[in-house]
């Protein structure tokens, strides 16, 4: 009763469903017998009396439903072989009136007793019908539908299907592109170019309508997500990416310094950025004044003698890690109408806001605490929408792109930087501290110590103060590389702000091109060492710097 409760129901459910939507894919039709539509029911055949199941409380439809061709191939094997006596009935009821399908209407012909058998089973649930022939059945609707299924797309796929070429470069991807909007990470989309759907969309592209990319040169998604992370720490309007620090530094200052322009930078700087100045600027009549980070006063004098397009300094310096008062600079450039650009490689956002404290821009060569796992070359410059629209423009022109890839190192490495440098501040503290009272140490430079010229400019505008010592060896060139050669934990190599301790005598790694005489000039000793502290424990790198020490 159970089952027949249930057939009925399902029954009136179908009846409601089709008399509700009777043209969609669906088709009322006569009884198979030939008898009208409304005086059989389209099971026994000849001049059966149909039920009148009506009777029963259920109600039955003057005429069949038939099912749409693929509806047995799209029920699955376990579903057809396990489905109730109500389907089968369907089924049979459904192929023997479509005579469009010889071969189904044929294998709809079960004998007589199989179908007194459902017709009962139809009216007071006694009796269920063979399980064998409701399987044989199925098989052979199955079996027919899908031959001829093949038989009519056969054709179409043999003049539709694309030659081998054409399917190794747009199988699988033209349509099944996967969507990525829902991952955790941000995907590194590789690619060089980007596609347009149509004319209209790429029109709509061009006036600003329509958001997306247009070629790798101008933008990729994965490297704007680096942009806009950055923007975010810095609490700038606007990032650009690129290839390398030097590519950050030498487009920005192309494009703010106009030919004939002139620029104030600090004396202690890095190198590469020094000869860009002095040989390659100089070929676009742009002149340059030298200050000392901390001489104010000759500050205020290039301002007034010269028509300054911008004053662009490290905070902290490299390598003496000299402080620029970023306040007061800012304040001065500005009344004379000049940017403001500090490097803050060194310090990181994390340590320090210049663009809270006046500066205009904010570069970093983010190869170093950014990444942070000296794995990628790239640098950054952050400001306002103004500045970085006029230096995207040359960048755009030369070309400093930086790999999706790398661009995904830096994403994946500046989630981890407030961690990274908080530990590498701690440790650098210390250990500056504990070399400021060795006795083979002459002299240390870290903006921590009390000892450092700007130790108090250092204190108002940094919350940390980096993880790089420079400091003097009691000794000449040869005591401080022997010092170098017997650190057991850091890589001797030319760079800073990784995981990895590094060490580097500057003579020698950076400067071993130019005589004494123009090293002293520009302040670089024999016996300086510049030591970048990791994420190592801070107990075993004082340990190992220590008997470094003490076998001097």
């Amino acid at each position: 009763m159970a089952a027949a409760l249930c057939i009925g129901q399902a029954a009136a459910a179908a009846a409601v469903a089709a008399s509700a939507m009777p043209s969609v894919g669906y088709e009322h039709r006569p009884d198979a017998s030939g008898g009208a539509a409304s005086g059989k029911s389209g099971l026994g055949g000849g001049d059966k009396t149909p039920l009148n199941i009506a009777s029963k409380g259920f109600f039955c439809p003057p005429c069949i439903t038939r099912f749409p061709p693929n509806f047995v191939r799209q029920s699955s094997i376990k579903a057809r072989r396990n489905c109730s006596n109500i389907g089968v009935a369907q089924v049979v009821a459904a192929s023997a009136t479509d005579r469009s399908n010889p071969a189904a209407v044929s294998a709809a012909g079960l004998s007589s007793s199989a179908h007194a058998e459902v017709v009962d089973e139809l009216g007071n649930g006694s009796a269920a019908a063979p399980t064998g022939a409701n399987e044989a059945l199925l098989d052979s609707l199955i079996a027919s539908d899908d031959t001829l299924s093949r038989e009519k797309s056969s054709e179409a796929k043999k003049s539709s299907r694309s030659k081998p070429s054409t399917l190794a470069v747009h199988g699988g991807e033209r349509t099944r592109r996967p969507k990525v909007q829902d991952t955790l990470t941000i995907p590194i989309c590789q690619t060089s170019t980007y596609t347009f759907k149509d004319t209209a969309e790429l029109i709509a592209f061009q006036e600003g309508t329509f958001t997306s990319f247009e070629y790798g040169r101008y933008g990729n998604p994965t490297t704007n997500a680096v942009e806009e992370k950055i923007s975010a720490l810095e609490g700038a309007e606007a990032t650009l990416l690129s290839a390398s620090g030097m590519c950050a530094a030498t487009t920005m200052l192309l494009a703010l310094v106009p030919a004939g322009g002139h620029i104030v930078t600090t004396t202690d700087c890095y190198r590469r950025t020094r000869q860009f100045i002095q040989t390659v600027l100089p070929k676009m009549s742009i002149t340059t004044t030298v200050v000392d980070p901390a001489d104010i006063s000759s500050l205020q004098l290039a301002l007034e003698q010269n028509n300054v397009s911008i004053f662009f300094s490290e905070s902290p310096t490299n390598p003496y890690l000299r402080c620029i008062d970023v306040e007061l600079v800012s304040k001065l450039c500005h009344e004379h109408g000049a940017l403001v650009c500090i490097d803050g490689t060194f310090a990181t956002p994390v340590n320090q806001q210049v663009l809270a404290l006046g500066a205009d821009l904010v570069l970093h060569s983010a190869t170093k605490y950014l990444a942070g796992h000296n794995d990628v070359l790239a640098g950054s410059l952050s400001g306002t929408k103004q500045c970085l629209s006029a230096v995207r423009a040359l960048h755009n022109i030369l070309g400093g792109v930086v790999d999706p890839n790398a661009a995904y190192l830096i994403l994946r490495g500046l989630k981890t930087l407030d961690l990274r440098v908080k530990q590498q501040n701690r440790t650098a503290l210390l250990l500056a501290q504990k070399l400021e009272a060795h006795p083979k140490v002459a002299r240390v430079h870290y903006p921590g110590l009390e000892s450092h010229p700007e130790h108090q400019i250092a204190k108002r505008q940094m919350s940390g103060f980096g993880g790089v010592i420079s400091f003097e060896i009691n000794g000449d060139l040869e005591t401080t590389s022997n010092f170098i050669d017997g650190l057991r934990i850091p890589y001797i190599a030319p760079s800073l702000g990784g995981v990895e301790s590094l060490v580097e005598q500057p003579t020698i790694i950076s400067y071993w091109d130019q005589s004494p005489a123009e090293r002293a000039r520009l302040g670089i000793k024999d016996n300086l060492v510049r030591f970048s502290c990791g994420i190592e424990d801070y107990e075993d790198i004082l340990n190992d710097v220590m008997q470094s020490l003490n076998a001097l």
